[in-house]
């Protein structure tokens, strides 16, 4: 999937808010399932992450970056029970409660789709709930996602902030040109090196990694990498392919684990 800033406008803004208010997509059992899906897949590093090394074109240069701010917020720890290790599926429970705002979700939402808009091969971000994963994501009590919320909650504020010294206005009610015009600033990795932008750019790289990691967990997600899952064999079990091993053995490089042994076809 090709991921670029959409051609055109994607939202509709209400006349006295400016604001496109995110409608839920998924219940939160979907959305506590989903967030399963995903811990590999973002933990683990396998979410295809665009942008991170390309450098941006020239172009004309909309609005005057201030000096560096960061927001700082602290927020208190979220200390609900967890999900547990073995949930009563039939009886499903609300384990912690929820972190995102209104208006938040709309940033969330806006973003998102700038990051993983609709192309020929599958819908957008918000289509397929990423915004209601996010928020599931960063609102879990455990101690990576905890780092996440105050990262994202953070960076959504220092765009609002951005938004205001440049423009005068919310992020999410900004043209498509001043959001690029800052976005820009903040999605290359290169960028870690400027310091007003350090903060900013390490927060909208692991916006954006979220952001795919939940979009891929979805099902339209997997149909669009081509995942396959568990099928049937017959016959006797021929072991993985290559392939599959190279793959688990780069994973358990990156855990730090001991080398994978080859074990196909050995009893």
């Amino acid at each position: 999937m090709q991921h670029a800033w959409p051609s055109k406008s994607i939202y509709q803004w209400s006349a006295d808010t400016m604001s496109k208010f995110y409608q839920a997509r998924m219940s939160r059992r979907e959305s506590i399932k989903r967030l399963s899906a995903m811990t590999a897949v973002v933990m683990v590093g396998g979410v295809p992450v665009a942008c991170d090394t390309a450098e941006p074109e020239a172009s004309k240069a909309i609005g005057t970056p201030p000096a560096g701010h960061w927001p700082g917020i602290e927020l208190k720890p979220i200390t609900g029970p967890g999900y547990g290790t073995d949930p009563i599926v039939s009886a499903p429970t609300i384990p912690w409660p929820l972190t995102l705002n209104e208006a938040q979700k709309d940033q969330v939402a806006v973003l998102s789709d700038l990051i993983c808009p609709a192309d020929e091969r599958g819908p957008s971000a918000t289509a397929v709930g990423v915004p209601d994963v996010i928020d599931e994501w960063v609102s879990a009590p455990y101690s990576g996602q905890q780092r996440d919320r105050e990262q994202i909650v953070n960076g959504l504020q220092w765009l609002n902030d951005e938004a205001q010294l440049r423009f005068e206005s919310d992020f999410v009610a900004l043209t498509e040109e001043q959001r690029t015009a800052i976005l820009d600033d903040i999605a290359y990795r290169s960028q870690y090196e400027i310091g007003q932008f350090e903060l900013p750019a390490r927060f909208f790289s692991r916006l954006r990694r979220l952001v795919f990691g939940a979009y891929f967990s979805s099902p339209e997600g997997i149909r669009d990498i081509g995942y396959i899952g568990n099928v049937p064999i017959a016959g006797d079990y021929p072991g993985p392919t290559d392939e599959a091993m190279e793959h688990i053995r780069q994973v358990a490089s990156n855990l730090g684990l001991p080398p994978i042994t080859e074990y196909v076809n050995q009893q």
